[in-house]
């Protein structure tokens, strides 16, 4: 199988104000999920993964219990996901995924980023399909055949799995994310999981270089900043030389 893993999602912790943006996003995702599984993470997978995911990422155990707190009263904000997908600087192609409580801001805003850095919002799926859509279970591990085995056993449609370097990552449609999580908890106990969530990973690479590169870590920077953000995907490649 061997296709190399990239991960191609632009990290939030940027900026003096990373831990407050970090905190904010998890808030909200964690209070989503609660919302519309249910508040016990024994209960909803979804919410389980989303709060072992914000404890990696050293989120305090204050901010997970004020987001699920709000989730179990009733009322409250109103979030909905919306994506966006565009064209950066350099021609390169971004994917912005959004929780919103007012989508015509939210979409205002986000092209306001695309439109001051030299680049164009798009219409839904004008660029997605040059990305595969999957859930990444990435863990160290040596026995890819071992895994396959588990979760073709659970019925799970694996995409594909790899092992690198000690590193195993099975790739699977994000709707049977966590089913092949729990197979993979029940066959081999504890896993610490590297990466364990759905993702936009790109099928090609678009050189991004010149004076592209600046606007392009503009654009990321101003999408970051934005409150209804939760994560960007795009295609960029900022490393490579340009040619003399």
């Amino acid at each position: 199988m061997g296709r190399a893993f990239q991960n191609r999602k632009e990290s939030m912790a940027k900026t003096s104000d990373a831990k407050a943006k970090v905190y904010s996003k998890y808030g909200r995702e964690i209070y989503v999920c609660a919302k519309s599984g249910g508040v016990d993470p024994a209960g909803n997978l979804a919410l389980r993964s989303m709060i072992d995911r914000a404890k990696k990422d050293q989120v305090p155990s204050h901010v997970i219990d004020k987001a699920l707190d709000k989730a179990k009263g009733a009322g409250g904000e109103d979030y909905s996901p919306a994506r966006y997908e565009g064209f950066g600087p350099g021609n390169c192609m971004v994917i912005v995924e959004c929780l919103t409580d007012n989508p015509n801001r939210t979409f205002g805003d986000v092209r306001a980023c695309f439109t001051k850095t030299k680049g164009k919002i798009g219409t839904q799926g004008s660029v997605s399909h040059m990305f595969d859509h999957n859930a990444v279970l990435a863990f160290p591990g040596e026995d890819e055949e071992a895994v396959l085995e588990t979760l073709m056993e659970a019925e799970v449609d694996v995409a594909d799995i790899e092992n690198e370097d000690g590193h195993i990552t099975a790739y699977v449609p994000p709707t049977e994310h966590h089913k092949a999580k729990q197979a993979l908890l029940d066959a081999f106990g504890e896993l610490d999981f590297e990466i364990d969530e759905v993702q936009f990973l790109p099928q090609t690479t678009t050189p991004v270089d010149g004076d592209d590169v600046a606007q392009f870590e503009k654009l990321l920077d101003m999408l970051n900043d934005l409150d209804d953000v939760q994560n960007v995907y795009h295609n960029a490649d900022t490393e490579r030389e340009t040619p003399r």
